[in-house]
């Protein structure tokens, strides 16, 4: 059984206006370090990288780990701005967030929604990241391909994106976001022991009064139910393409999984550069950086070195 990580706090969190946000984030390491970004997934935080963190900070690196458009201190610097979870909108906070900080280029790693982002600036904006850590890989889709209906028992591991395509899911998540989240933690991560304290600790994030929004929005935009904003139409038609990523990847994957995720020899062939896969075993579900501290880090250090 994969055991709680034991890293508490960030300390102080910093607040940068970048692109239609005002980004609340924790930074650590060395200001003139090389530029790791580390980015979070649905149900999660910050608070995933705890760990990797100081670790990272300890090697000379600049870590910088935002709180996605939806959760904790992040805010919309405008009322009229959409609450779009749509994928070029989350890939297109990360450049803006690194314009803001004047981080030319990054490592940049991340699971779930994160890792899907970090694979669109991979594939984007190639000169943006020196390296990508990804888990679960190749996490790129589009509505055109979200059309194809799976097999029973694929869909009904989705069974929460059917949820939130109703009035009912969306009032659900709502008033129950905390129960909700922890169901999810504990069936995506069936072999994790964590604690109250620890999943306390995050659920404050969901708390932003813009969490529900994104959340329903981006699983509804994914099967077409929701509609993306047309300055992202662009982007979207590249990604519908799924562009191969060209920089130096390891992708990860936790041996005891319990989230729909992508085999990986499904998607090696997608990361034409120089690339590795690493599973990580003893019961390392989907939160992999939480649960496995020290083998995302390594990864990123690796991958530096590729």
């Amino acid at each position: 059984m994969t055991k709680p990580e034991t890293n508490t706090s960030f300390g102080a969190l910093k607040q940068i206006n970048a692109g239609v946000l005002s980004v609340g984030y924790a930074e650590a390491g060395p200001a003139r370090g090389p530029a790791v970004i580390l980015l979070h997934g649905w149900p999660y935080d910050i608070h995933s990288f705890a760990d990797v963190t100081p670790v990272l900070a300890s090697r000379g690196y600049r870590v910088i780990v935002p709180y996605l458009r939806g959760y904790g201190t992040t805010r919309f610097l405008s009322d009229a701005s959409p609450r779009n979870g749509q994928q070029a909108a989350l890939g297109v906070d990360t450049i803006a967030l690194m314009d803001a900080l004047g981080i030319g280029q990054a490592i940049i790693g991340g699971f779930d929604w994160g890792a899907r982002s970090a694979d669109v600036v991979a594939a984007l904006w190639p000169d943006r990241c020196k390296a990508l850590v990804s888990v679960s890989g190749y996490l790129i889709g589009s509505q055109a391909a979200n059309k194809a209906p799976l097999a029973p028992r694929a869909e009904y591991a989705w069974w929460y994106q059917y949820y939130f395509a109703t009035e009912r899911g969306r009032a659900g998540y709502d008033t129950y976001r905390r129960d909700f989240s922890k169901l999810i933690w504990q069936l995506a991560s069936p072999k994790w022991a964590f604690d109250d304290a620890t999943f306390a600790r995050s659920a404050v994030a969901f708390d932003n009064p813009d969490h529900v929004a994104i959340v329903i929005h981006n699983y509804r935009w994914r099967i077409a139910l929701a509609p993306g904003e047309p300055q992202y139409d662009d982007l979207e038609r590249l990604l519908a393409g799924a562009p191969a990523i060209a920089v130096p990847t390891i992708s990860l994957e936790g041996d005891a999984n319990g989230a729909p995720h992508p085999n990986p020899d499904a998607y090696a062939s997608k990361f034409s550069g120089k690339y590795a896969h690493r599973t990580i075993s003893g019961g390392v579900g989907h939160n992999l950086p939480q649960e496995a501290p020290q083998a995302f880090a390594q990864a990123i250090v690796d991958v530096d070195s590729f």
